[in-house]
């Protein structure tokens, strides 16, 4: 036996462990990606998908398939914050009319 490491006799295939689960599922992901777009864009249209998105990731979720935990409630609350912070100015801010407003007295 050789003790060269590029020797191809001492090659080992490589195998996951079986504990390791395969998470293919990116409907949380899709779900965050549309939620930060809507932060950064401030297009509150792009929450609700958001929202639409995370409940059915949510829903659809195997729990066979997540044995270590899964995506969970994250993209769930990211969507509702996106919603919640895309609005939140609308109800925050008021806006001031010019009936409201009296003239200065010189």
């Amino acid at each position: 036996m050789s003790d060269d490491p590029r020797d191809p006799t001492l090659e080992v295939r490589i195998s996951k462990p079986k504990t390791w689960v395969e998470d293919s599922d990116a409907v949380g992901s899709f779900s965050m990606i549309l939620a930060g777009a809507t932060m950064v864009t401030r297009n509150r249209q792009l929450a609700w998908p958001s929202v639409a998105v995370a409940l059915a990731g949510w829903v659809n979720q195997h729990p066979l398939r997540t044995k270590e935990g899964g995506s969970g409630i994250g993209p769930i609350l990211f969507a509702f914050g996106a919603l919640a912070t895309s609005y939140l100015p609308m109800m925050v801010l008021q806006t001031t009319s010019s009936a409201k407003q009296t003239p200065l007295s010189v």
